[in-house]
């Protein structure tokens, strides 16, 4: 496996032979730089901040509480899992929230809860691993290259359109994005160039025709997406220096959320139910299968323990009204892209959640408000592009064909639910119809013919 942006600096030894923070557990130090992790830390941000941005302007969904969760979340993950194991909002729950349903905050944890019962229970009995065992790959290579080109489509809206975050976390309005300003096609696409001539297209190591591996150029070790992002808070403040007024120092206080019968009832119909099939594919069985792919010399992720991971996060922080979150596979795949290789990576962004919740608090959500969009789908377009690449090892054209009618039902139909039954239905059928029945036919044929004859062998004995 190539090793990322930087020089080791914690294997156990520093510079001239120094111990450096060996009494840290293996899961968070660091395999790469501080910078490549730093980077990594913030790569999956541009799924994160539009959805709980649109929550919190939308929904009145405390932005400080969820910030503080998560960041308790990340911080958990990243000490047990060891990867940079990304912590986003349950995209379909928040679709039904900001959609002409509307749910309200305890209709919202309601879903959230029953969601992380049902995960909890597959985890615990052991049913999750038996489904991922049982699942083909293609399959799930569908369901991961119509995620990664759902994000990538949902990036170019952010790219070339306004975006009304008030009603929506990804619907664009039909105004155009000016070409200049503090929020301007042309800063987008600086951002976008600089990431592509430092990351390059996201391989650690250039390998050379005879084998051999050479080393990276100097800029690939610059922490492109921290730097991208670093200049998006900047600009927040200059796009509106009004907004230093809007800010209260301090958590919010919490709550336990008063949740009704009649709240989960709606709750679980409204926005568990779609959202259980997107969660069970891409929060456990892809981000399993991917961090297999990304990292082979690691023992693959247990799916029952993912899967009990996000049940346990979400029965704690869900009553207290923190936004319900799950794992996912594009924001792997973006944190791998932009230098995260450890579970430190998704510590460092915990740091810095936990910072921002305890210090502003919801008021927070007056400084993402002029977060510029065009930067965040920078961000998320390479998220989902990483995340699509993972397809690219179908290594027959039937492979690919169930991969690609998997992938094109579930972006078409917008459900990963009828894409996964395409893909299993059309799998089948490609096996039922590579059975040899005349082989069968004669083998049962032969078989009769056998027991006639020792029936009628033993009849003669008896004469």
């Amino acid at each position: 496996m190539a090793s990322a942006a930087g020089d080791p600096l914690l294997h156990g030894e520093g510079s001239g032979g120094v111990r450096r923070l060996g009494f840290l557990p293996s899961s968070i130090r660091l395999k790469t730089s501080v910078w490549s992790e730093l980077g990594g830390a913030v790569g999956d941000l541009g799924t994160y901040i539009p959805i709980v941005l649109a929550l919190s302007l939308a929904s009145h969904l405390d932005l400080g509480t969820t910030l503080i969760f998560t960041a308790l979340y990340n911080f958990t993950t990243g000490l047990l899992f060891g990867i940079p194991m990304p912590v986003q909002p349950m995209k379909s729950i928040a679709a039904v929230a900001l959609s002409s349903a509307h749910l309200t905050i305890p209709q919202i944890m309601s879903a959230g809860l029953a969601v992380a019962a049902v995960l909890l229970f597959l985890g615990a009995t052991g049913l999750m691993t038996f489904i991922y065992r049982l699942l083909p790959l293609p399959v799930v290579r569908g369901v991961q290259l119509s995620q990664g080109l759902s994000f990538a489509f949902t990036a170019v809206k952010y790219i070339r359109y306004v975006q009304d975050f008030s009603k929506s976390s990804s619907a664009s309005t039909a105004v155009a994005r000016p070409l200049l300003g503090l929020d301007g096609l042309v800063l987008a696409l600086a951002a976008l160039l600089f990431i592509i001539l430092s990351t390059g297209s996201g391989d650690d190591e250039d390998i050379a025709s005879d084998g051999t591996v050479r080393r990276r150029r100097s800029c690939s070790r610059v922490p492109a997406a921290l730097i991208v992002f670093a200049l998006g808070l900047l600009l927040c403040f200059v796009r509106d220096p009004s907004i230093l007024r809007g800010l209260r120092f301090g958590p919010a206080p919490l709550r336990i959320v008063k949740i009704t019968w009649d709240d989960f009832k709606i709750g679980f119909w409204e926005g568990a139910v779609p959202q259980l099939p997107l969660s069970v594919l891409n929060s456990v069985i892809a981000v399993c299968k991917l961090s297999s792919d990304l990292f082979p010399e690691r023992a693959e992720l247990s799916p029952a323990r993912v899967s009990v991971s996000v049940g346990l996060m979400n029965f704690v922080g869900c009553w207290f009204g923190a936004m319900p979150c799950c794992h996912g596979a594009g924001g792997l795949a973006g944190q791998y892209r932009f230098g995260g290789r450890s579970g430190a990576s998704v510590v460092f962004l915990a740091i810095g959640k936990l910072a921002l919740g305890l210090v502003f608090g919801n008021s927070f959500v007056t400084i993402l408000g002029q977060f510029p969009i065009g930067i965040l789908g920078v961000m998320l377009l390479f998220s989902g592009i990483e995340l699509a690449m993972a397809s690219r090892d179908m290594g027959t054209k039937e492979e690919s064909f169930v991969m690609l009618i998997c992938a094109g039902v579930s972006l078409t139909g917008s459900s990963a639910a009828l894409g996964f039954i395409s893909g299993i239905v059309l799998y089948l059928l490609l096996r039922v119809r590579d059975v040899d029945y005349r082989g069968l036919v004669g083998r049962w044929g032969a078989g009769r013919r056998q027991t006639g004859n020792k029936v009628g062998e033993g009849g003669d004995e008896d004469a």
